[in-house]
């Protein structure tokens, strides 16, 4: 997630808030705009600024007629509150026809549903079989409007079938090329009488010889978060993409309002797509930002173009047939509202409120885990090859020149201290710290970089003064100053107490400056103190560190000694060099190339 470079998404209902509004009608030549918001069946239909009644109107009732009944969307009330259960782009229809006073269940009481040829993305259309109050049957379709405009032979004009002419087809794409780049998202419908006694419900049989009726024109705005999060896709260095199967306008316009598309954007098509071979279409898919009239099929073939061209993709479904190209993206993600459950099981990432701006903040979030284990990592390597390099160079020394003259600096016990206390609870706490506040402003990191990638001239500079801190106070107090003679036990656990102390104190100062690759515990400030869990994990582990040394039982046990307030202030001193051990000065520094 947090390596992500490119969010392919879909427009309805994840850049968009999904809130489909019938707002202009196009039947008989005319355009009829409809008033209302939202899912409330309270409007009016108005020609030229004038008020109409659309029941008057045959060719009008029967366009919303066909809305309302080639339908699987339910409209219904609750507590004053109107809701549609089903898919919004449909639910819109069944309001645009109640605002007309026609109800979709007496609709269906007049025309019951014989058969359905239902809608699928490589169709693009939608057909349904009724019985008719005369005892006929009738086929309604609706559908992408040059998808429905290709099945159909006819026109209806004032009532009247007439043939649909090369004229008639042109001002109809003209008016749908116009209403689409107001935003307008188009569908087309078209009804015919079937003959007696047709038993079979095929597509070919039916889809055929339609009868043109108009279209509606629907809304559905972007939302405001979406608008947003392509703010902060654009800061953080992540290109966001849109993939709809409406046309090619409507997408324009939304992906304008958004900010997705830019003057030197490429907008393609799922037509032109596929004229396109494997390699021209590689050559221009890091400049395209909006598809439209897509498939599934090409929605796999866009995940495999960016994934060759190195990229980190996110790509979003639906769809049963959209599974394939979420399971084939580096993040597959599904919608937790409307989508099926194979897409589902198929994805990495599932939204449980469809919406685009969830996918940026799980990008965030990605980013901050990792950073934050990056931190970890950094902490525990930073502050554990000291105690391998004190131990081990002792005891060569203390090899060749006697136990009593090269002693072991830290026992096993204290070691196993340093370990459990300094290095758990402050350590696992750095997995709670919160993010930085450039984390969405810094471009992706690269896939293959490794987890400790920039950290090595840290790791050395923390290890080696922790070292030397360590060797430097039992040295003192061995060798230099011994309080109780060269050589005597009482010395050596003075001595001992001061390099343990010493140790744990710089893990403890250190781990202040693990928090931020940019930033020291100086320039955090305030912001040092926000993760609550960390501050606890450090007043609890200082206080018990100290503890030991002063509680006598405890102390005996791990070979410890009460030190003099001199000894623990030098000692601390010398801790305290953990805190000048700055990101700023030894983060990404190419001491060598660590993958």
């Amino acid at each position: 997630l947090g390596a992500t470079t490119i969010i392919c998404s879909d427009k309805t209902g994840t850049l968009t808030k999904g809130e489909m509004t019938v707002r202009k009608l196009y039947c008989n030549g005319k355009v009829t705009e409809v008033t209302g918001v939202g899912y409330e069946p309270k409007g009016e239909f108005r020609q030229s600024n004038s008020l109409i009644n659309p029941k008057n109107d045959n060719d009008i009732s029967l366009l919303l007629r066909i809305g309302a009944l080639c339908n699987n969307a339910r409209l219904n009330e609750a507590n004053n509150t109107w809701n549609i259960f089903g898919d919004p782009t449909e639910g819109a229809l069944i309001v645009a026809a109640t605002k007309a006073g026609f109800e979709q269940e007496e609709l269906e009481r007049q025309y019951p549903r014989k058969n359905e040829i239902p809608f699928t993305s490589e169709r693009k259309s939608m057909t349904t079989v009724h019985s008719t109050p005369e005892g006929e049957q009738v086929a309604y379709m609706k559908g992408a409007p040059e998808i429905v405009l290709e099945r159909c032979a006819y026109i209806v004009k004032n009532g009247e079938i007439k043939k649909l002419s090369s004229k008639d087809k042109n001002e109809i794409l003209k008016v749908n090329e116009k209403l689409a780049s107001d935003a307008l998202r188009m569908l087309a419908m078209a009804c015919r009488k079937l003959p007696n006694g047709a038993g079979t419900f095929d597509e070919e049989k039916i889809e055929r010889d339609m009868v043109f009726v108009g279209l509606e024109g629907m809304i559905d705005p972007p939302r405001d978060e979406a608008i947003k999060a392509n703010q902060v896709c654009q800061q953080a260095g992540i290109k966001a993409v849109m993939i709809t199967g409406d046309h090619k306008l409507t997408a324009i316009a939304v992906a304008k309002e958004i900010g997705i598309l830019k003057e030197n954007s490429i907008v393609l098509t799922g037509a032109e797509l596929d004229k396109m071979d494997d390699e021209e279409f590689k050559k221009i898919v890091e400049d395209v930002a909006v598809y439209a009239r897509v498939s599934p099929e090409h929605k796999l073939r866009i995940v495999n173009a960016l994934k060759a061209k190195g990229h980190i993709v996110a790509m979003t479904g639906d769809g049963v047939n959209d599974a394939p190209a979420v399971k084939s993206a580096d993040v597959g993600v599904s919608m937790g509202i409307s989508g099926t459950d194979v897409t589902r099981e198929a994805s990495d990432l599932v939204l449980t409120d469809d919406n685009f701006a969830t996918i940026v903040k799980a990008v965030e979030q990605g980013r901050v885990i990792y950073d934050n284990i990056r931190k970890y990592a950094r902490f525990l390597l930073a502050c554990n090859f000291d105690e391998v390099l004190v131990i081990g160079l002792f005891a060569i020394l203390g090899g060749i020149f006697g136990i009593q003259m090269f002693p072991l600096p830290l026992l096993p016990s204290m070691i196993l201290w340093i370990n459990l206390v300094t290095d758990g609870a402050p350590a696992v706490s750095l997995a709670t710290d919160p993010p930085d506040e450039d984390v969405m402003e810094r471009k992706p990191r690269k896939p293959d970089e490794g987890i400790l990638h920039g950290m090595g001239a840290f790791i050395i500079a923390s290890f080696l003064l922790q070292s030397v801190g360590t060797i430097l106070v039992f040295s003192i107090e061995y060798y230099l100053f011994p309080a109780h003679g060269f050589g005597t036990e009482g010395t050596l656990a003075e001595a001992r107490t001061t390099a343990f102390v010493q140790a744990a104190f710089f893990e403890l100062f250190v781990v202040w400056n693990c928090r931020s690759e940019k930033r020291s515990v100086w320039r955090m400030g305030r912001d040092s103190l926000k993760n609550k869990f960390f501050v606890i994990a450090e007043i609890v582990s200082i206080a018990a560190t100290l503890g030991i040394c002063y509680i006598h039982p405890i102390a005996s046990t791990f070979g410890l000694v009460p030190l003099t307030p001199r000894d623990l202030f030098y000692v601390l001193a010398v801790a305290s060099w953990g805190l000048f051990v700055l990101p700023e000065l030894f983060m990404n520094r190419k001491v060598w190339k660590w993958k």
